[in-house]
């Protein structure tokens, strides 16, 4: 049997409003680009590299 992927929410937390276009290119990417949204996905390193570069306007909700 296959192994369950680990996810992680992540809530928009901050504005992306006179952010870099790169910061906002990556909150689209995290499926965020609302205040408020929450988004589910694969903890992976990608994931985790593209939370920590927006890490001011983000936060980690739940790791399971």
């Amino acid at each position: 049997m296959a192994k369950a992927a680990k996810t992680i929410k992540v809530e928009q937390t901050g504005s992306a409003i006179r952010r870099e276009h790169s910061q906002r290119e990556t909150l689209v990417g995290l499926k965020l680009n609302k205040i408020g949204r929450v988004s589910e996905l694969q903890d992976t390193p990608a994931v985790r590299g593209m939370i920590a570069k927006v890490q001011h306007i983000v936060r980690v909700i739940d790791e399971k």
